[in-house]
């Protein structure tokens, strides 16, 4: 069974429910119809019940009706979540009257259903930018405990059962955070490890710091911000196996991990690799996704208390039916 099976099976093991906020989109729709097929989620759709009914016949989904659908304009828990919006906000100066509006918003209205208990996470991002997804979870859900910075995971896919695990990588950031400094890059860490357990079903990540120098071979400013952040992450979870600085093939390679940080258990060893920075987290999954034939799943958001996860609006079909098992499995550990 292949990564991405493995995800969903976990997911059906234990049903979570997931907002799709964007109901009226036909990709996500169709992804949606897909999903309560295979049993893998509870779907919470909210849009125009007419439009969402006249699309699904149009495409001929038979499936849509197992999931719930909420109208944004006319639901029936408008007024409790704009009361609850209000005062979540009020130290911002949010109104009563801005909140009734703002509940009306889809993605709003997903964060507030999630954050009242009634569902697990959102996924959106077919029509919505990152910006749209991001601001209202991080102001309704907000980030989880000790945490304040928000990133992105990547999955890697390789065709090198060497590396990583059985050939499986996790990565991060890929996504949110572009110049991390040491407390913000150490939470990364964390998180990463997290969503290598939660996503990736890894029963030991082994987390490399990765910098252009190996335990000292170069000095220099964002070298220390890595060995800052190292020792900062082994402060915050102490049972987190983390090394750092190590360059990418001391990290990978055995036989070069051993040469340059030999005592280590994480050179040659890793699972999990976190950049230094966006810059190089970005480029680098692209490069091995394109040059090296892998393939990329995600970005996986972390850092929020619960899963909230954004689409690019060039997503698939696929991208987003296993987008909903993964928030799954990250609502799952969540919890």
């Amino acid at each position: 069974m292949d990564l991405l099976q493995q995800i969903i099976a976990r997911a059906k093991s234990n049903k979570q429910r997931i907002v799709l906020p964007e109901a009226e989109e036909e990709r996500t729709l169709t992804a949606a119809d897909r999903v309560l097929a295979d049993d893998i989620a509870d779907i919470i759709l909210i849009g125009n019940p007419e439009k969402v009914h006249a699309l699904a016949e149009e495409k001929g989904l038979k499936n849509i009706d197992k999931a719930t659908l909420i109208d944004p304009l006319h639901c029936e828990k408008s007024e409790e979540y704009a009361q609850l919006l209000a005062e979540l906000r009020k130290k911002k100066g949010m109104t009563i009257e801005q909140a009734r509006e703002l509940v009306k918003n889809p993605l709003y209205l997903g964060c507030m259903i999630i954050k009242t208990g009634d569902a697990d996470g959102q996924i959106s991002g077919a029509l919505s930018t990152t910006g749209e997804t991001l601001r209202p979870a991080l102001q309704i859900i907000k980030t989880a405990p000790g945490i304040t910075c928000v990133s992105g995971a990547m999955l890697l896919i390789t065709k090198k059962p060497e590396y990583g695990e059985n050939g499986v990588l996790v990565v991060g950031d890929v996504a949110v955070t572009p110049m991390p400094d040491a407390d913000q890059l150490s939470q990364i860490a964390v998180c990463t490890a997290r969503t290598a357990k939660s996503v990736a079903g890894f029963e030991d990540p082994r987390v490399a710091m990765l910098s252009f120098s190996t335990k000292g071979s170069a000095t220099h400013e964002v070298v220390d911000k890595v060995i800052e952040a190292t020792r900062l992450a082994k402060e915050m979870d102490p049972a987190l196996k983390i090394d750092g600085e190590l360059q990418a093939d001391a990290a990978l390679v055995p036989s070069v991990g051993k040469k340059k940080a030999p005592g280590s258990e994480i050179a040659g060893n890793a699972n999990v690799l976190v950049y230094p920075n966006l810059e190089v987290g970005n480029i680098s999954y692209k490069l091995v996704q394109r040059l090296g034939d892998a393939i990329a799943v995600g970005p996986i958001l972390q850092g929020i208390a619960r899963p909230v996860n954004d689409l690019s609006r060039g997503c698939s079909v696929d991208d987003i039916y296993y987008l909903v098992a993964i928030t799954a499995c990250q609502a799952m550990d969540a919890k």
